[in-house]
C-alpha cells in the first residue's frame, strides 16, 4: 500500500455509528477525521427482534452524512462493520439493502468473535509494544466482548449478549436509579458473565484495558471530577454509583464530563462494568485508545499485503481442521477460477474479490466429508454457516456456504440465491470444476470455453475432447439437464 493512501472504517454499533478516516504511512495510520453520531439502533428492536422504521431511518440518515464525506473513496479503501443489533435484527436485510445504497459501500455484519478480533487488533495497534498479557473488555450497546491476548495476537475471544443499551432499557426503563435496580442489573450481568471466569481467569493476564464506549466515558467522568486521569478504579465506580443513587433520576444527574449521548445508557454500562470488576477481582482498568474501527482499518492494510489477509489463514485452518484433500481442493479451485475469468465482467470492480471468494469456496468444498460422505455438500454448508471464521463477515460465510451446498445436486434449493447474477456465475464455475475434476486429476480444461450472455451460459469443447473424456462428457450432459430446471439456461457443445 502506498504512503498517503486514505482509508476509512465505519462501525455501525448499537448505540452509535462512527466513521474513522486515516492516512496510511509506513505501516501506521494517522487520523484524518473522526465522526460519531448517536443513533441508538439497539433501542429500536421490538419484542420480535425487528428494527422499527424510526430506528432504521435514523441509521439511514446518519449513513447519508457519512457517504457525503466518503465521496471519491474506492471500495478497497473502506470497510463498514455492523455488530450485535444487526446480528439480532430479523429484518436486517431490509435495513442493509437501503443502507448500502445510501452509503455506496458494502456493510458486513460480523459475528461476535470477529468483532472481538477486530477490537483487539485496534487496541493492540495503538498501545506501546509490550510482552504484557492483556485482558481487553469492550462494553458495547448490546454486546460485551472480552479478549485475552499478547502483543498483536489475540488468544481467546468471546462475545456476550449484554451491554449499556440493553441493560439500561431492561433495568432502568424510566431512567430511575435506585440501589435495588442497580444491584439487580449488576447481579444479572454477573449471571451472564460468570462463565467468562473459566476462559479469562485473572492468573492468565497482567493488565486490564477497556475499549471504546462505556469505559472511555466513565474514565472521562472520573477524570473530570478529581479522580486520576486515564484510569478507572473500583473506588471510582463506587463513587459514580453513589452519585446516580443520590440523583435518583437520569434527568437530575449532574456530572462534569457526562455527555448527553451517554446519559440514557450510563446506568446500564456502569452495572456491567461493576460486574466485571467484581467477578475478575479488578482494582483498576486502563481505557484503551484503539477500538473496533481501528482494527477494521488495519485489516484493510493486511488485505493489501501478500499473506496478510486473515481470511486466507482462516481458509487454510478450516481446510486442515476438517481434513480436506488439499490437492483436490487446489485442482477444483484452479479450474473454477479459470472458467470464472472467462465470464467475469471486465468493468466490474468486484471481479478480483469474487474470484478470490470462489477460490476459497473451492478449497473448502469438501470439508463436509469430515462428517460424512453422504450429503457432504449439506454438511459443508452447515459448517460454514456456523463456524467462527476470523476475517469473514456473516454474509461472506453464507455466500460460501451456498456455493458449497450447490456444488452438486438439484438447483431448486438455491432458487433465491440464483437471482444474483454474480452468484450464478460463481456457482456454475464451481459445479463445472467439481464435475471436470471428478477423477481427482487436473483435467484438460484450458481449451474449454465458457461464454455468458444475459440469462444464459454456453460451454464448448475442442474437437475430440468428448472421445478422450467420455465420462466428463456424459456428466456435462447431465449438468445441462440440471440447469433446465432453473431460471438460467445452460447449453454445451461437446465435441
Amino acid at each position: 500500500m502506498q504512503n498517503g493512501t486514505l482509508l476509512a472504517a465505519i462501525d455501525l454499533g448499537s448505540n452509535s455509528f462512527r466513521l474513522e478516516i486515516g492516512r496510511y504511512h509506513s505501516g501506521h495510520i494517522e487520523r484524518v477525521e473522526y465522526l460519531k453520531e448517536t443513533v441508538r439502533q439497539g433501542n429500536g428492536l421490538d419484542a420480535e427482534k425487528n428494527l422499527s422504521v424510526v430506528a432504521m431511518q435514523r441509521g439511514w440518515e446518519c449513513l447519508a452524512r457519512f457517504a457525503e464525506r466518503l465521496h471519491g473513496f474506492k471500495k478497497h479503501q473502506v470497510r463498514a462493520v455492523a455488530t450485535q443489533t444487526l446480528r439480532e435484527a430479523r429484518n436486517r436485510d431490509e435495513f442493509l439493502r437501503r443502507a448500502q445504497e445510501i452509503l455506496g459501500f458494502a456493510i458486513e455484519v460480523v459475528s461476535g468473535h470477529e468483532e472481538a478480533r477486530l477490537i483487539y487488533q485496534g487496541v493492540s495497534r495503538l498501545l506501546p509494544h509490550s510482552d504484557e498479557r492483556r485482558l481487553v473488555v469492550d462494553i458495547g450497546g448490546r454486546s460485551t466482548e472480552m479478549i485475552l491476548g499478547q502483543g498483536y495476537s489475540a488468544e481467546i475471544l468471546e462475545s456476550y449478549r449484554l451491554g449499556s443499551v440493553a441493560w439500561s432499557t431492561r433495568y432502568f426503563p424510566r431512567g430511575q436509579f435506585t440501589p435495588a435496580a442497580l444491584k439487580t442489573a449488576e447481579v444479572a450481568a454477573k449471571a451472564v458473565l460468570e462463565e467468562a471466569l473459566d476462559k479469562f481467569p485473572p492468573s492468565l493476564w497482567h493488565v486490564a484495558y477497556g475499549s471504546s464506549g462505556t469505559v472511555s466515558a466513565i474514565a472521562d467522568m472520573l477524570g473530570s471530577n478529581g479522580w486520576a486521569m486515564g484510569l478507572v478504579t473500583r473506588a471510582g465506580l463506587d463513587w459514580l454509583t453513589d452519585r446516580l443513587v443520590k440523583a435518583g433520576n437520569v434527568d437530575n444527574l449532574r456530572l462534569d464530563g457526562l455527555k448527553d449521548d451517554r446519559r440514557p445508557v450510563l446506568a446500564g454500562g456502569l452495572s456491567v462494568l461493576r460486574a466485571i470488576f467484581d467477578l475478575f477481582g479488578i482494582d483498576q482498568m486502563l481505557p484503551a485508545q484503539g477500538a473496533l474501527r481501528h482494527g477494521a482499518l488495519y485489516d484493510l492494510i493486511d488485505r493489501e499485503t501478500d499473506g496478510g489477509d486473515v481470511r486466507e489463514r482462516t481458509v487454510r485452518w478450516l481446510s486442515q481442521r476438517f481434513s480436506a484433500d488439499e490437492a483436490q481442493a487446489r485442482r477444483v479451485g484452479e479450474v473454477a477460477t479459470a472458467l470464472f475469468a472467462q465470464i467475469a465482467a471486465a468493468d466490474d470492480e468486484g471481479d478480483g474479490r469474487y474470484s478470490q471468494k470462489l477460490a476459497w469456496a473451492a478449497r473448502l468444498h469438501e470439508i463436509g466429508t469430515h462428517i460424512s460422505h453422504e450429503r457432504s455438500h449439506h454438511h459443508g454448508a452447515y459448517i460454514l454457516d456456523h463456524v467462527d471464521a476470523p476475517g469473514f463477515s456473516l454474509r461472506e460465510l453464507h455466500r460460501m456456504s451456498q456455493l458449497v451446498l450447490g456444488q452438486r445436486g438439484k438447483l431448486k434449493k438455491l432458487e433465491e440465491a440464483l437471482q444474483d447474477e454474480l452468484f450464478a456465475k460463481q456457482l456454475i464455475c464451481l459445479r463445472l470444476a467439481v464435475l471436470l475434476c471428478h477423477a481427482r486429476q487436473l483435467p484438460e480444461h484450458q481449451a474449454i470455453k465458457l461464454v455468458f450472455k444475459p440469462g444464459s451460459f454456453r460451454l464448448s469443447t475442442p474437437t475430440g475432447w468428448a472421445k478422450r473424456y467420455p465420462q466428463s462428457a456424459w456428466l456435462l450432459g447431465e449438468e445441462v439437464l440440471a440447469w433446465q430446471r432453473s431460471a438460467w439456461k445452460f447449453s454445451a457443445d461437446i465435441r
